[in-house]
């Protein structure tokens, strides 16, 4: 039989309670933003389906760094049923357009009827069926103001090297789910997608083209700007 000392059961109730209140805190966080009947709705499509959306904080993310942006132009690799495209087209511009590219035309025409019952005009969005490298090598050099990607995650460094082809000086690029529900931070866990994330975290963090943060909001929002 072992007892352990007062000392380590004092540490173990502050790690407790450092724990706890973590995850209070990242509750409030991801509640904190409001989401509109119409996003409601997506997440319910994206659930039936098995498709992961972007949490409710992640959009609140993406939206304001839309907004910081003052973003015009935005790519969107995987429109899903378009959670993560209307957070972002409430972050843009009046008169911005979000381009979105998708594999699957079906999940693409729900996302337009998310979009319009949202309150945005039809011409506010341009949807691109097709595999995410492509679609982008037909997108303008320069052209884009941010690009979200959110598609298959084995690709995510190959979306890097497009991305930095399609973002203006001062652009702004994020990938949504680095952490991979904590897998991707676990040596223990292998796999191409896993390794793939760890690359893409590695390549932005030591670009000498870009400033980045890793923010600790839904399952890990990678982003950064690319230098002028």
């Amino acid at each position: 039989m072992s007892i352990q000392s007062p000392s380590r059961k004092h540490t173990q109730r502050q790690e407790r309670a450092i724990t706890g209140n973590r995850q209070a805190s990242w509750a409030f966080a991801e509640g904190y933003v409001d989401e509109i009947d119409a996003l409601a709705t997506a997440r319910s499509r994206a659930r039936a389906a098995g498709i992961r959306a972007v949490s409710p904080g992640t959009g609140a993310a993406l939206r304001l760094l839309a907004a910081a942006t003052d973003a015009k132009a935005v790519a969107e690799i995987g429109t899903g049923f378009g959670v993560s495209g209307i957070h972002l087209l409430h972050g843009m511009r009046p008169d911005g357009v979000l381009t979105t590219v998708d594999t699957e035309p079906d999940r693409q025409q729900l996302a337009k009827q998310a979009f319009a019952a949202s309150g945005f005009a039809g011409n506010r969005a341009r949807f691109i069926p097709g595999a995410a490298l492509d679609v982008l090598p037909r997108l303008a050099d320069g052209g884009y103001d941010l690009v979200f990607c959110d598609g298959d995650r084995t690709e995510y460094p190959d979306y890097l090297a497009e991305s930095l082809r399609l973002l203006r000086p001062g652009g702004l690029i994020c990938f949504e789910g680095v952490f991979a529900e904590g897998r991707a931070m676990d040596a223990g866990h292998q796999g191409p997608d896993l390794k793939a994330l760890r690359e893409v975290v590695r390549m932005v963090r030591d670009s000498d083209t870009l400033v980045p943060a890793l923010l600790p909001t839904g399952d890990g929002l990678l982003c950064a700007v690319r230098r002028p």
